[in-house]
């Protein structure tokens, strides 16, 4: 069976990474400290949990991909896959995120118990994205986002906020098999709207 993701096309593919439209969704949040790795897997536990039935109606949640992490620090529209992000100081703040099922509104989500967990929505928007495979390492996800930040602004792209880190498998997925994305929102002079 298919996991759910959020619904997008792709406007244009370039030599390393795909311009997106992505719909858009809604994303359950949490802010946790922590080096990397640590980070996502702490905020990956806060939110399964939330998933599973701690919320207001004890009501479990269909798991969906990605899961998004990103820096903290920027000032966002709520979006989803997990996700986390990264803040400098003496200890990293990384944004781990669910994407949340389609069928549901701000309105219907079942409210979380544990105030750590936001439910947020992310508008539509363009995003430059490059695919990869490997190991969850900080260091392959700084490589490939790297590359990803080069090949938009050759492109003439210009980038809003930071880059998102999107894992769309299990950990029990062999390493090699794995489907990993370097997220980033750009503006363009043109104007490329979603259409269903």
């Amino acid at each position: 069976m298919a996991i759910e993701e959020p619904a997008y096309r792709v406007v244009k593919e370039y030599g390393n990474f795909e311009l997106r439209r992505y719909a858009a969704y809604l994303i359950a949040a949490t802010e946790v400290e922590g080096e990397f790795d640590a980070a996502g897997n702490l905020g990956f536990r806060v939110l399964f949990d939330y998933i599973s039935g701690n919320n207001a109606r004890a009501e479990s949640i269909a798991m969906t991909a990605p899961v998004e992490q990103r820096a903290k620090g920027e000032k966002i529209a709520m979006t989803a896959p997990v996700s986390q992000s990264r803040v400098a100081g003496s200890a990293d703040t990384h944004v781990v995120s669910f994407v949340m099922p389609k069928d549901y509104t701000l309105e219907t989500i079942p409210q979380p118990r544990d105030p750590r967990v936001r439910i947020q929505q992310v508008p539509g928007r363009l995003v430059a994205v490059r695919r990869y495979s490997g190991r969850w390492s900080v260091d392959n996800y700084r490589e490939n986002e790297a590359n990803l930040l080069e090949a938009v602004d050759k492109a003439g792209l210009r980038t809003v906020g930071v880059p998102v880190y999107a894992r769309y498998n299990s950990p029990f997925r062999p390493w090699f098999l794995r489907r990993n994305e370097v997220m980033i929102e750009v503006r363009t002079a043109e104007v490329v709207e979603f259409s269903k």
